[in-house]
């Protein structure tokens, strides 16, 4: 030690701050030190926000009235071309940058049209810096300009421009043609899902009627080598959207309702349908922003909604024979419905923009309902005694939930906490250190309390299968044992800001719910059971990011002292091929069906121990359409599920 040098580091002097302090990011820099600022987040969601941002702009140019097709093309190497026949990105020269308009807008935060509204009424996207981030977050981007006759392009490597704007040829239309490759340096996420674009893409297609936008996926090939391709167009609008919303259920009126109309500079644009089912299903939207939280033309609407067909069934006697109390829960039981609304300058709650804070919007939503609403019940006598019929058994169904709920959120005189005789706790009381397994069957359950981490790893066993939520009136749910055991378990309770359905969250004992099932038929429906109830009931849950799918092995691969765990068919082969040599009568190979089918040991080692276990966590891309998907798969209607097993089954693996 006495020869030894020990090197004391500089003190920096906290106390000189100066303008050397100061730190400016030049150009796009800002978007790449800090992506999240701009696209919600680096990981599937961000990648995919990409696509939207140069989507967006298209759209913008047909809301304007200047573009009828848009072309989105997912390339070989997950790069991204979006073509529209739009008038083209300017690409004069921009009098105070001193360079082309286009790499103004390509290159430059905040430059566009869209803060022009003599160019653009209205606009979606990322107030103003949308393709300029995705060029930023691309490592390579290049941008082709149809317009005033000619054929202009410019190429950029992480958002700078590889050379100026320039002329490359003729032409005799109009667009914009955009191709990007996203920076793999930046994103946490590799590839774009299909089925994520395409529900986005359709959904586009249902607010801007009379619009062509397709799809083709060059990844994926048909046996003809044909790639995957989807066109979406609709005529109808919201018409067709709420249809398709609700194509898995029985309707109670024959066709939806409509309304469309201005108030002031805002155009409101609604389309409902009243269905058997004991669900509501509102979608908002936003210059065609989803707004997941709703806000203020949502609020507007329910205003209406309720009041409306209030006083048309006092005012029809309906209500005076009946002698029941209507809240305005019960007028949205078995509601369909998509909000629409543009707005020129719309104030979003937090910059993911789910929640319009608009307040004047409200009472624009509010008085086209109304108005609208009135007309439809007037004229449609019999349909509107249907709804109101429905709104009468809504609210004793809801009386009889709330007794329900009570009964399951009361604390038992014996059990003092409340909690289910068969949850095995964890002694951690940090709900964000805390996790919860909702296990398949007794068997598994036995060996997960054995494997388990008792200090932050709870388990609770579930016996069969649970009530399919989504057939069953609500006070029959809380009526079910594994689901009463699974919210005493969570420790949540219903009753939030007046809402006494809305889910509340303030004692909610784990942050990570891991549902654990067999790798098989039987495992995977009890996994879609759950995933019903918590998107019914606990949606909150998902949204938060707490709810998560274990992913135990499909085999063990085994030659005397060397083993491996496989959770594909593709591992799988390639274990043996390591192992064996590809000879596969030289090796032990073991199928688990079910987890029971486990030790402890091999529980904790392949499916619990945070170190080495897989997790999915579950998370909603579409709200719209993870509810048509839930209905269609756990609703009463066998056709569109038929056809979505056809559709899928070469994806389908059935244990027998």
């Amino acid at each position: 030690m006495a020869n030894e040098t020990i090197e004391i580091p500089e003190q920096v002097d906290k106390s000189n701050y100066s303008a050397e302090n100061i730190q400016v990011l030049e150009g796009l820099e800002a978007v790449r030190k800090r992506p999240a600022m701009y696209i919600g987040d680096i990981g599937v969601k961000g990648l995919h926000h990409l696509i939207w941002e140069v989507v967006d702009n298209s759209i913008d140019e047909a809301l304007a009235g200047y573009c009828d097709r848009i072309e989105v093309v997912i390339n070989t190497d997950n790069s991204v071309t979006v073509k529209d026949n739009g008038r083209g990105i300017p690409t004069g020269m921009h009098t105070k940058e001193k360079k082309s308009a286009l790499e103004v807008v390509m290159t430059v935060l905040h430059a566009g049209g869209k803060f022009d509204k003599d160019t653009y009424k209205v606009s979606g996207g990322l107030h103003g810096v949308g393709v300029s981030c995705v060029n930023a977050l691309s490592k390579y981007l290049r941008v082709e300009v149809h317009r005033e006759g000619k054929i202009f392009e410019q190429e950029y490597s992480i958002g700078k421009p590889l050379y100026p704007v320039r002329a490359i040829g003729s032409a005799d239309d109009t667009g914009t043609f955009v191709h990007f490759l996203p920076d793999d340096s930046i994103f946490t996420a590799s590839e774009y899902k299909y089925e994520t674009v395409a529900n986005r893409i359709r959904e586009l297609s249902f607010l801007n009627k009379g619009i062509t936008l397709t799809l083709t996926d060059l990844r994926d090939l048909d046996e003809n080598g044909q790639p995957r391709y989807e066109e979406f167009h609709s005529q109808g609008g919201l018409v067709e959207f709420v249809t398709y919303l609700d194509s898995t259920r029985d309707h109670l009126i024959p066709t939806p309702i409509y309304m469309e109309n201005e108030k002031g500079v805002v155009p409101v644009e609604v389309a409902m349908i009243y269905n058997t089912s004991y669900s509501e299903n509102v979608v908002s939207y936003v210059n065609n922003i989803n707004t997941i939280e709703g806000g203020t033309h949502v609020s507007g609407f329910r205003m209406a909604l309720t009041r409306t067909l209030k006083n048309y069934a006092e005012k029809s006697g309906i209500l005076a024979k009946e002698k029941i109390e209507i809240s305005g829960d019960d007028f949205r039981e078995g509601l369909t419905a998509v909000i629409s609304v543009k707005v020129q300058e719309p104030q979003f709650e937090g910059q993911t923009k789910t929640k319009l804070g608009n307040s004047d919007v409200a009472g624009a939503v509010s008085q086209v309902v109304s108005e609208m609403l009135d007309n439809f019940l007037q004229e449609n006598p019999k349909e509107a005694r249907t709804i109101v019929d429905k709104v009468i058994l809504a609210a004793k169904a809801r009386i009889a939930a709330r007794k329900a709920r009570e009964m399951v959120q009361r604390k038992t005189v014996l059990g003092g906490t409340g909690l289910p005789g068969k949850l095995a706790d964890c002694s951690e009381t940090d709900p964000a250190g805390c996790e919860l397994y909702l296990v398949e069957g007794d068997s598994a359950g036995g060996s997960a309390k054995q494997g388990r981490n008792r200090a932050f790893q709870a388990i609770l066993p579930l016996r069969g299968k649970i009530l399919n939520v989504e057939k069953a009136q609500e006070y029959k749910i809380y009526e079910n044992d594994e689901i009463k055991n699974m919210i005493t378990a969570l420790g949540v309770v219903f009753g939030k800001d007046g809402d006494e359905r809305a889910l509340n969250m303030d004692k909610l004992r784990y942050h990570k719910v891991i549902i654990m099932t067999d790798a098989d038929v039987d495992g995977s429906h009890i996994r879609t059971l759950i995933l019903t109830f918590f998107f019914r009931y606990m949606k909150d849950l998902i949204d938060s990011g707490y709810v998560y799918i274990a992913q135990p092995p499909l085999y063990l691969v085994k030659k005397g002292k060397e083993e491996r765990y496989c959770w594909t068919e593709t591992q799988r082969e390639q274990a043996v091929m390591e192992i064996a040599g590809g000879k596969e009568d030289s090796v032990y190979i073991q199928r688990y069906k079910g987890l029971g089918e486990m030790n402890p040991e091999q529980l904790w080692e392949t499916t619990m121990d945070p170190t080495r276990r897989s997790l999915k966590q579950v998370s909603i891309d579409s709200a719209a359409e993870a509810d048509h998907l839930f209905s269609m798969l756990m609703g009463d209607e066998v056709a569109p599920r038929r056809e979505f097993i056809e559709r899928n089954a070469k994806y389908a693996r059935v244990d027998v």
